[in-house]
């Protein structure tokens, strides 16, 4: 499997939906990829932390526009990246396998306390993740022309970036009133 798809998809989801991303805080313990997709962005900061609690006390109130994380979150980490975020902010976090529908229903239950907006979306490479937020719409509020004027990108582009919120009934009908779209 590509790997460039996952880091892409990742990170231009979230910096492609928010109106003014400025700084992006991703948790992870190989985040070097990811790294790479936000330098192609102008303008935006980003921090590194670990995938632990503790290093995500230390972050101060309401400091990013975006959060990504690949930690095993539960619900008191959450309450530390909705804490960390903005009042207009961005959370992708991966997550379990969308057949593991009692795993993921309480995730998003704990995810759906803080965000307007709730929808997984497609990786690209067989792997969901989950976005939040606090403001914009993935689909509807895109930054058509941030997506489309990125330079150097093999997989991500304006209509992947629709299109990976497609979903089968199946998966609409068992996340019913959990997804928040």
């Amino acid at each position: 499997m590509k790997e460039f798809i996952y880091s892409e998809m990742m990170v231009h989801i979230p910096l492609c939906t928010n109106k003014n991303p400025q700084n992006v805080l991703i948790v992870s313990e190989n985040a070097d990829a990811m790294v790479k997709e936000i330098q192609k962005h102008t303008d935006i900061e980003c921090k590194v932390i670990a995938s632990n609690l503790d290093a995500l006390r230390d972050e101060a109130d309401k400091s990013y526009d975006v959060v990504i994380t690949e930690m095993d979150a539960d619900s008191v980490a959450f309450a530390h990246i909705n804490r960390v975020l903005k009042d207009d902010g961005l959370l992708v976090t991966t997550h379990p396998s969308l057949d593991e529908v009692e795993a993921n229903k309480s995730m998003m239950q704990i995810l759906g306390n803080y965000f307007k907006i709730l929808m997984p979306y497609n990786l690209g490479n067989g792997q969901t993740a989950l976005l939040g937020s606090k403001e914009y719409h993935p689909t509807a509020d895109i930054i058509l022309q941030r997506s489309d004027m990125l330079d150097n990108l093999s997989y991500y582009n304006c209509d992947i970036h629709i299109a990976s919120f497609a979903m089968g009934n199946y998966i609409r009908k068992e996340y019913l009133g959990i997804i928040k779209n």
